[in-house]
């Protein structure tokens, strides 16, 4: 089967394509710089050739590509938390999906052969900052500039959806991964051993290990039954602070300094709060109910994977 992966350049996107293309599938990765940071060859059948494509909201020449394919998967977007949020940058953030979902979409509704389907990017930040309270995918989306984010991503992509198409949007967590994402990121003071909660520590943060995250969009491709929302986070969200301890178990190291929600909100300014101070009890409802099965259901034991790695490489290095 082809799959058509936009943003598979990225963290989550190369290990998907990896993935499939370990499977046998062939991979076309939509990318804006086809010359370089490709995917290495894979030792089985199957093949990731890079196809540039600019996403300004029609479809180009890259839309061939699409015709025929046997699923489509939309993770293309400008990073969240790759810069502080300026009015520019939060411009960008919500632009860079929006064209890029209309594009696909597009390209989607003026296929002959459309993709029976269409996996397309989201996350938990549609349900805005909650408390303790459990959220699933029936939840109402929230009032804050992510939650509206969300929102019209996942209008644009609903565009897609048809008698021959069905849609599914994957609204992801806090992923972990030993190589990106959020996770190195934190990493710097625990290893210093000034590492601990953020905040108050008691706001939830719903996360999923890469290796789960891709295997429940694997599962959405070929599980006909799946459609709609569905949480990507793991069936235990845990507090910060809950969080914050375990990493630093799986790291040997203290994790009892807190970093105080003032200094983080100045050095972060509004995005402190949306991403680090606040958070959502999201569970994954819709995938344990058709049949998903998680292999990292505990942070624990997520957290104590990625460093078990990290530490067998150092040692055969």
């Amino acid at each position: 089967m082809k799959v058509v992966i936009a943003g598979g350049s990225g963290f989550l996107g190369q290990a998907l394509a990896t993935a499939l293309a370990v499977d046998s599938h062939d991979l076309v990765v939509l990318t804006r710089h086809p010359g370089g940071g490709q995917h290495a060859a894979t030792s089985r059948p199957g093949r990731i050739r890079p196809v540039a494509w600019a996403p300004t909201g029609e479809p180009g020449p890259w839309a061939s590509e699409v015709d025929g394919a046997g699923a489509v998967v939309n993770l293309a977007g400008e990073s969240i938390a790759g810069k502080r949020w300026s009015a520019a940058q939060k411009t960008r953030i919500l632009d860079s999906r929006v064209r890029a979902t209309r594009s696909l979409v597009a390209a989607i509704r003026g296929a002959s052969a459309p993709p029976p389907v269409f996996v397309s990017g989201s996350a938990v930040g549609y349900y805005g900052p909650l408390g303790d309270e459990p959220v699933t995918e029936e939840a109402p989306p929230g009032a804050d500039f992510l939650a509206g984010v969300c929102v019209h991503w996942e209008q644009e992509a609903a565009r897609a959806a048809s008698d021959r198409t069905r849609l599914v949007c994957v609204r992801t967590g806090l992923v972990l991964g030993k190589d990106g994402g959020a996770l190195p990121q934190m990493l710097p003071p625990f290893r210093l051993g000034a590492g601990g909660p953020v905040g108050s520590g008691r706001q939830y943060w719903p996360w999923i290990h890469r290796d789960d995250w891709v295997a429940l969009v694997r599962w959405a491709i070929t599980a006909t039954a799946v459609a709609g929302p569905v949480n990507a986070t793991a069936p235990n969200p845990v507090t910060n602070a809950t969080f914050a301890s375990a990493l630093g178990r799986a790291m040997h190291r203290p994790a009892f300094m807190p970093a105080p929600a003032f200094a983080l909100r100045l050095l972060l300014g509004e995005m402190a709060d949306a991403l680090l101070l606040s958070g959502q009890r999201a569970l994954p409802a819709k995938a344990q109910r058709l049949g998903f099965t998680f292999r990292f259901a505990n942070a624990e034991d997520a957290l104590a994977a990625i460093f078990a790695v990290r530490r067998d490489r150092s040692a055969s290095e």
